[in-house]
C-alpha cells in the first residue's frame, strides 16, 4: 500500500509499504476512506517529537470501513463505517476505567501513552491502518454523517472541547479569550456555547483567522500585532481585571505567556497547544492572582457525546475543511496544509 512516512526531521514520503496485518485478536484493519492532516504532524516533521522513529507511517485521524477483524472484537464488524480515535484504550486498565485514556497503561507502542497511532506505531495517512483495541478504540458512524464531519471527531473537536472548554473550567456565562485561531482554537471556539460562555474573544495575528472564527463561535476579534491590543481584550470584559478563562492554541511560549497576562485573579489558563520548548511563567505574579493553569492530552472520553451533537447538526463539524485532495495527492496536501498563513487553510481532507 501507499502511506506517508517520516523520515527525519524535515523529511517524509509518499511511499509503498507492507499491508498493515492483524497482530492481536483485538485489532482490526481499517480502510482508509478520509483522513487529514494535524497541527502535531508539522510538530513531528520539525523533530519536536523524538519519539517518533524514522520510518513510522504518520497521522491519527481518520475515517475508513472495516476490512478485517481479530477474534477477540465484538463490537464492530467487516463493512463497518468508523471513526478512527486519536487515542488507543485498551478500556480495562485503572487509567482507562477512570476515563482518562491519554494514558492508558495497555502495552502497545508504550505503557501509559494512549496517543500511538503516527507516534508510537503507523498510522493514518495511508491506504489501511492496524487499529488495536478496536472495541473501545473506534466509534461506528451513524448515517447521514459524512466522512469530512466525521474525521473532525477523531481529534480536533474533543481535544478542543475536553481541554480547552471542560479542563479549562468555562461557566455559564464567562468570558473566554482563545490565543490561536488555528484548527485546535477554532475546535474550542465551536464547543464553547456547550458551556454558555457569554463572550468569546479570539486573538490572532492573522486577519484572516479572525475573521473565520467569527463563523466558529467568537463574539469578538483582536489582532495580537496592534498596540494595546491587551487593553482592548480587558476592555471587554465587564469590569476590565481581565477575561475569566484564556486558552492557549498556538503551543509557542509566548502565546502562553499572553494567556496568563490576559486573565482575572482567580481566572483559568487552559494550555491546549503542542509545546516543543520549554516555557517560562512569572510565578511570582501568578500565585497570588489564585492563577489556575492547566494541560493535558485528549483522551477523546467526550467523542459520544460530540458526535450525537454533529449527527443532530448542532455542531457542523465540517466547516472545518477547506481544502480537498486524494490520498495519493498527500504532499501536496501537507504543502498547503504547511503553508496555511498563505493557503488560508483549515483542515485539509484527503480522501479515496
Amino acid at each position: 500500500m501507499k502511506a506517508l512516512t517520516y523520515q527525519g526531521p524535515g523529511q517524509k514520503n509518499w511511499e509503498d509499504v507492507p499491508d498493515p496485518t492483524i497482530q492481536h485478536p483485538t485489532d482490526v484493519i481499517v480502510r482508509i476512506d478520509t483522513t487529514t492532516i494535524c497541527g502535531t504532524d508539522l510538530h513531528i516533521l520539525k523533530g519536536d517529537v523524538p519519539a517518533v522513529a524514522e520510518g513510522r507511517i504518520l497521522g491519527h485521524e481518520g475515517v475508513g470501513t472495516v476490512t478485517e477483524v481479530g477474534t477477540a472484537v465484538t463490537t464492530v464488524a467487516v463493512g463497518d463505517r468508523v471513526i478512527i480515535s486519536c487515542i488507543s484504550a485498551c478500556g480495562r486498565c485503572s487509567y482507562c476505567r477512570a476515563g482518562l485514556y491519554a494514558h492508558c497503561l495497555a502495552d502497545e507502542g508504550e505503557s501509559g501513552i494512549g496517543w500511538i497511532f503516527g507516534h508510537l506505531i503507523d498510522g493514518t495517512q495511508a491506504e489501511y491502518v492496524r487499529v488495536p483495541f478496536a472495541d473501545t478504540s473506534l466509534h461506528k458512524l451513524p448515517d447521514g454523517v459524512s466522512d469530512e464531519a466525521a474525521v473532525m471527531l477523531s481529534d480536533i473537536l474533543p481535544t478542543g472541547f475536553e481541554i480547552g472548554v471542560r479542563n479549562g473550567g468555562t461557566k455559564p456565562g464567562d468570558v473566554v479569550a482563545v490565543v490561536g485561531s488555528g484548527p485546535i482554537g477554532l475546535a474550542v471556539m465551536m464547543t464553547l456555547g456547550l458551556y454558555g460562555a457569554s463572550r468569546v474573544i479570539a486573538i490572532d495575528l492573522d486577519d484572516n483567522r479572525i475573521e473565520q472564527a467569527l463563523a466558529f463561535g467568537a463574539t469578538d476579534g483582536v489582532n495580537s500585532g496592534t498596540d494595546g491590543w491587551q487593553d482592548e481584550v480587558r476592555r471587554m470584559t465587564a469590569d476590565g481585571l481581565g477575561v475569566d478563562v484564556a486558552v492557549e492554541a498556538v503551543g509557542v511560549p509566548a502565546t502562553l505567556q499572553f494567556c496568563t497576562e490576559l486573565i482575572r485573579p482567580g481566572g483559568h489558563v487552559a494550555n491546549v497547544g503542542v509545546h516543543g520548548h520549554p516555557v517560562e511563567l512569572a510565578m511570582q505574579d501568578l500565585w497570588i492572582k489564585d492563577v489556575t493553569i492547566t494541560t493535558g492530552l485528549v483522551s477523546t472520553s467526550t467523542t459520544p457525546m460530540l458526535l450525537k451533537l454533529v449527527a443532530s447538526r448542532k455542531i457542523p463539524a465540517e466547516r472545518f475543511a477547506t481544502h480537498r485532495f486524494t490520498l495519493d495527492q498527500m504532499l501536496d496536501a501537507y504543502d498547503t496544509f504547511g503553508r496555511a498563513a498563505e493557503t488560508k487553510a483549515l483542515k485539509v481532507v484527503l480522501s479515496r
